[in-house]
């Protein structure tokens, strides 16, 4: 095995057109996240992902224009899972196809679980319990719950199980900890559910507002992935954003949670430059590693604040911010190092609806040993990422 260092960055839910299945999960065909974004905003300005080929996808991305001769290879990618939600893309870019689609509940959760999670939580009781949006359902049952300290306990259409409570009330770890306990019902009870997420809010200004950088997702452990791979190894994973929660820590040596995307991209810059202290977020102190690393960077504004909420013109804005920091990065590269820039689904906010869009995605490749081949057209699979471009140098 030689020395190598690869950087994925995952815009979530940059989708670029619907799956022929769409319809199957709720969605309509005229769904494309990143197309009805760049028409909303009239053009997005992203010069970097521009000359690595983002124009030449054969899509009209209104203000991204193709270029006669881009610097990365791209590619659309076709989803084989059966899903459209986080933990699905992520896992299949991994290498892990799931044949099997999360289950969901669209009528709320089951009695006798919610039963089992009020009495070995001991929170007495639960609100909601239904599909909501997730700032919509805090604002409507926010005084109930500060009147009877009750979780509020919601789901969407896909595959999650979440608990929201104001931390000035309830401390956060012990919403953590019911989130824990959520997570072993679930996996015993074999309810399938993809993640627990932890939705903690504060009451600003006369507000519920939801606090990011204090989220956590607790998935089902996945099967093995390339994670695993590159870490029996002896190499390095990275994980920067939620990456160390969709993979319920396998195959991760090292783990940063973020707030925002810019300290994502800041944090991933600084990985590229070395100069991520990686003693300090590193699950083993002391252990040695080869020079084989993957950081894996998960950038969830686009999704969670703008793509949820219907907010096109925030969508745009955190594209372009994204983009200024492609650049840098590629300039902090060594000639041995490889990018890859994708999404995991779609959630287009100019279609009715506020939940994830199932949708294609992009992929765009930039190395300093590879000439850029412009598009090469629809490619099956996310897990094209793995076994195409991480296996043929990590393993």
């Amino acid at each position: 095995m030689s020395e190598y260092r690869a950087i994925i960055m995952v815009i979530d839910s940059m989708g670029i057109g619907a799956m022929p299945d769409c319809r199957d999960f709720g969605d309509i065909p005229e769904c494309n996240t990143l197309k009805h974004v760049c028409e909303f905003n009239k053009g997005l300005h992203v010069p970097n992902l521009e000359a690595l080929g983002l124009g030449n996808m054969e899509q009209d991305f209104m203000g991204i224009k193709p270029v006669e001769k881009p610097l990365g290879t791209c590619a659309t990618l076709v989803e084989k899972s059966k899903g459209k939600d986080t933990t699905t893309g992520h896992w299949e870019i991994a290498g892990l196809v799931s044949e099997k689609p999360f289950s969901t509940y669209p009528n709320g959760f089951p009695k006798e679980l919610v039963d089992k999670f009020i009495e070995q939580t001991g929170c007495k009781g639960i609100l909601a319990n239904i599909p909501a949006s997730g700032t919509k359902i805090i604002e409507q049952l926010n005084d109930e719950h500060h009147n009877t300290k009750y979780p509020i306990v919601y789901t969407s259409a896909d595959s999650v199980f979440q608990i929201a409570v104001d931390t000035d009330m309830i401390e956060l770890e012990t919403l953590y900890e019911w989130c824990r306990i959520a997570r072993r019902l679930l996996d015993e009870g074999g309810y399938n559910v993809a993640r627990v997420i932890a939705r903690p809010y504060k009451v600003i200004d006369g507000k519920p507002t939801r606090i990011s950088k204090d989220r956590r997702d607790f998935s089902m452990a996945p099967k093995h992935t390339v994670l695993d791979d590159i870490k029996n190894g002896g190499g390095k994973v990275v994980a920067i954003g939620k990456i160390e929660d969709i993979f319920s820590k396998a195959g991760i040596t090292h783990a940063i949670h973020t707030g925002s995307n810019k300290e994502g991209l800041e944090l991933t810059l600084k990985a590229v430059k070395n100069e991520l202290p990686l003693e300090d977020i590193a699950y083993e102190k002391g252990k040695t590693y080869n020079n084989n690393t993957l950081i894996f960077t998960n950038l969830v504004d686009t999704d969670m604040l703008y793509g949820h909420r219907n907010d096109a013109k925030g969508y745009g804005k955190a594209i372009e911010e994204i983009d200024t920091y492609i650049k840098p990065i590629m300039d902090a590269m060594t000639e041995d190092d490889i990018l890859i820039v994708t999404a995991d689904h779609g959630c287009d906010p100019c279609v009715p609806g506020t939940d994830h869009t199932r949708e294609k995605v992009p992929v765009l490749i930039y190395a300093k040993y590879i000439d850029g081949q412009g598009y090469m057209g629809e490619i099956e699979g996310f897990d094209y990422i793995a076994n195409d471009i991480l296996k043929d140098t990590f393993v």
